[in-house]
């Protein structure tokens, strides 16, 4: 029997080490994102809090 064309491997495994890169990326800006508001939630409470307490 016949072998049928062979695969391309080489596009496939550069495609997903670029999907994997790409994954990776989004995965630490959100990351990122996340600690930056968390930071400014924490700065705004403080502020809050003591705002608070120089009202009473």
């Amino acid at each position: 029997m016949a072998k049928g064309p062979e695969k391309n491997t080489k596009n496939k495994a550069l495609h997903t080490k670029l999907l994997k890169r790409k994954k990776a990326k989004v995965q630490e800006e959100k990351r990122a994102h996340a600690l930056r508001l968390k930071a400014l939630v924490a700065k705004m409470n403080q502020k809050k809090n003591t705002d608070e307490s120089d009202a009473i």
